[in-house]
């Protein structure tokens, strides 16, 4: 959907039950550590033991935030020999997230010029 057509979208365009599926997204996205797995399967697919190690997080703590984010069709799965990687669900999620990260990492400088 281009940037336009979901600008123009109207409030009541979503569902009662899409706006709850939507803000659960949203809410799984809110805690740091769920966030920061799902930033590392930007990059390609991930094994837990490479995002546990890569985030300081024990492997059953990432692989329980797998779990929720694979359910709510943030993270796809896939089992190659005894492992299964994680990766970005769509290119949907992929831009969302990628966005935020470059909206947060922008030069205070670059907002306070834009004003």
């Amino acid at each position: 959907m281009a940037l336009a057509s979901a600008l123009a979208m109207k409030p009541g365009a979503l569902t009662d039950d899409k706006a709850i599926e939507l803000a659960e997204m949203f809410r799984l996205l809110g805690d740091p550590s769920r966030l920061r797995i799902v930033i590392e399967t930007l990059a390609g697919p991930r094994a837990v033991g490479h995002m546990a190690e890569a985030l300081g997080l024990s492997p059953s703590l990432v692989s329980h935030h797998l779990r929720l984010l694979r359910a709510a069709r943030l993270v796809s799965s896939e089992r190659r020999g005894k492992q299964i990687f994680y990766r970005i669900h769509d290119e949907h999620v992929a831009r969302v997230v990628a966005d935020m990260v470059a909206h947060v990492n922008e030069d205070s400088h670059d907002r306070e010029s834009e004003h």
